[in-house]
């Protein structure tokens, strides 16, 4: 393999992490945002009758475990599992 087919898959795996990144903001984030719509929709109180919010937390934990394998520096994710996660608290 050439010197610039190996720059080339560098690149091509640098802008796939990233953009697994921020499908992975966008999909922490929606999650939030379908827990605000239904907070709002239904009461508090429904949020504290259904599994949704740790079914969430679940879902939540596991789009940080997908991308802690495809991030270079674990320091990256650092701020965005501090923050996806501590939503629910």
């Amino acid at each position: 393999m050439s010197k610039d087919q190996i720059s080339l898959l560098e690149k091509i795996s640098e802008k796939l992490s990233d953009l697994l990144y921020l499908n992975g903001i966008i999909a922490t984030e929606l999650i939030k945002i379908t827990e605000n719509t239904a907070t709002i929709r239904r009461g508090e109180e429904f949020l504290e009758k259904t599994p949704c919010p740790s079914e969430h937390y679940e879902l939540n934990t596991r789009i940080i475990s997908i991308l802690k394998k495809f991030t270079k520096k674990s320091e990256d994710l650092a701020g965005l599992e501090k923050h996806v996660l501590k939503h629910i608290e």
